[in-house]
């Protein structure tokens, strides 16, 4: 399985509102905790490590710097090389 990078909400403003809603009236520190559960849930989910590992990159990728640095290539990647 590759990472899907497609939108597959028939509405994905609501699922951006939910997401946000979700976080109102949180602290900093709970939003964060939220955040974590959330991600390990979904990752659960999917059950791919190789998927998780490319979501990974990409959202580092939306940081804006070089967070996603050396480690952007799979073990699975390198070892074809």
């Amino acid at each position: 399985m590759t990472l899907s990078t497609r939108s597959n909400f028939p509405d994905p403003d609501a699922a951006y509102r939910l997401v946000v809603e979700a976080h109102r009236g949180l602290s900093d520190e709970q939003s964060a905790s939220l955040d974590t559960a959330l991600v390990l849930i979904l990752a659960n989910h999917i059950g791919d490590v190789e998927v998780l590992r490319e979501a990974v990159l990409l959202a580092k990728r939306h940081l804006g710097d070089d967070h996603a640095g050396a480690d952007e290539q799979s073990p699975r990647k390198r070892e074809n090389k």
